[in-house]
């Protein structure tokens, strides 16, 4: 089927046009896309992930599949505590182990998208996973950096250092019986891979959620609600700058401020560079269908080549709240769809921790108000506001620093493109029904027309 398929890596993103090709839906793609994306962004996601599902049928109403993570039932245990050093952004403390795993929700979201959706087999799915992972994953610019940045938590067991240990290359082969075991026997099979987290694994349940929905230059924007907080800034955000006096090519980085210092209620703060990958999705025949997914930062614990989850231990997006067995855990993630009247004009996502839903409504207005390709969009330098301070990615022209000096923000310049602003993918659907997909080459992105 004709199509784009946009995300966080080139493997992931020919796995989703594969399916495409094979005359899939949008969901196939994305189901096919995500499972490549365990074994080629092991790092980010996995059957030990969570994620949320944004789902659009041609001509029906949007729904948002809640698939991430649940508070387990038995008493938490002590979590380790690693120090990771990200060089210029310092360095961060990050909680793993054993006892930072919270229940996995992914595998189940996939089935449930690909039962009311799918088009292909859910075996013939994992076909391009299985190949990626019997042949190995040499690993992008951005991958590497990861990689090693990350070895404290990769590289804490001989299982995760046999997988990621060269920092080039990652070794995949271990993941093959898994992989086997998720198609043979889907969302159950997860409970093998986590035996200790069967029973809650059995009581858990893909929740659907009505949307958040926001209206933007006549389109209509669909986003996440909780236990997400990300569609809320993505919302508020567009909301800002629709009520205030249309950006100009002189004032739009004050404006991107502001409409950023509205969406996150004015507290957004330093959150970890990594742990989040998308997949965004519009096929021919008018489907549209968007996933973002986790493991945290990781855990250090692998099953079966697989890394768990640490979002226990992710303080900085879930706090400290007390928490009873079975309550989902509050997310940043944002898997968002624009309509243009009855079609979809952009379908968006995005890794970065907090900063990913500041990057999406950058992109969104980028496509939308400011009439950019969604590669120029991606490519555009951004903002982002950080315990008061203005992060002002390299790229914008040289007197925007100053602009904002002069409407009272403390500002850091940055000297080039970076991870830290996130790391989008999209795909659009322009007037003339031509389709365009971009990925984020700050994370090593990939987009696909499939013709």
């Amino acid at each position: 089927m004709r199509g784009a398929v946009a995300a966080g890596n080139r493997h992931t993103a020919e796995a989703g046009a594969w399916a495409l090709r094979q005359g899939g839906s949008a969901v196939d793609a994305v189901v096919a896309a995500a499972l490549a994306a365990f074994v080629a962004e092991g790092p980010l996601t996995g059957p030990a992930g969570g994620g949320f599902f944004l789902v659009r049928a041609a001509g029906a109403e949007p729904a948002l599949l809640d698939c991430f993570f649940a508070v387990p039932s038995r008493p938490q245990e002590p979590m380790d505590e690693v120090l990771i050093d990200f060089g210029d952004a310092s360095t961060q403390v990050f909680h793993v182990g054993a006892g930072s795993v919270a229940v996995p929700g992914l595998v189940a979201g996939l089935a449930e998208a690909h039962a009311r959706h799918g088009r292909l087999p859910w075996v013939a799915l994992f076909a391009p996973a299985l190949e990626l992972a019997q042949t190995g994953v040499e690993m992008s610019g951005p991958q590497r950096f990861l990689l090693e940045i990350l070895v404290p938590i990769l590289e804490r067991t001989e299982e995760g250092t046999e997988i990621y240990g060269s920092h080039t290359r990652a070794e995949t082969a271990t993941m093959v019986p898994g992989l086997e075991l998720l198609r043979d026997q889907g969302a159950a099979a997860v409970a093998e891979l986590m035996p200790g987290h069967a029973a809650d694994l059995a009581a858990y349940r893909v929740v659907e959620r009505a949307p958040i929905e926001a209206a933007f230059e006549g389109m209509r924007v669909v986003t996440c609600p909780a236990p997400s907080k990300g569609g809320a800034v993505v919302a508020g955000g567009l909301a800002a700058i629709a009520a205030s006096d249309r950006a100009t090519k002189d004032t739009l980085a004050v404006s991107l401020v502001e409409a950023l210092l509205v969406g996150y209620g004015r507290a957004s703060r330093l959150a970890p560079l990594t742990g989040t990958t998308h997949v965004s999705v519009i096929d021919g025949g008018g489907s549209a269908a968007a996933l973002s997914s986790t493991l945290g930062s990781g855990s250090g614990v692998f099953a079966r080549g697989f890394q768990l989850n640490n979002m226990l231990g992710e303080l900085d997006v879930i706090g400290t709240d007390d928490r009873r067995p079975g309550d989902r855990l509050p997310s940043m993630m944002t898997p968002t769809l624009v309509l243009d009247g009855d079609a979809p004009r952009l379908v968006v996502g995005s890794a970065g921790s907090v900063r990913l839903s500041g990057a999406i409504l950058q992109t969104i207005y980028h496509v939308v108000a400011g009439g950019d390709s969604v590669s120029d969009a991606i490519d555009h330098a951004r903002l982002h506001v950080e315990d008061g301070v203005v992060q002002i990615e390299g790229g914008w022209p040289e007197d925007e620093a100053e602009r904002l000096r002069e409407a009272g923000y403390p500002v850091n310049e940055w000297a080039g493109r970076n991870l830290y602003f996130g790391g989008v993918s999209a795909v659009e659907r322009l007037p003339g029904g031509e389709l365009a997909a971009a990925g984020d080459p700050r994370r090593g992105g990939h987009g696909i027309v499939v013709p």
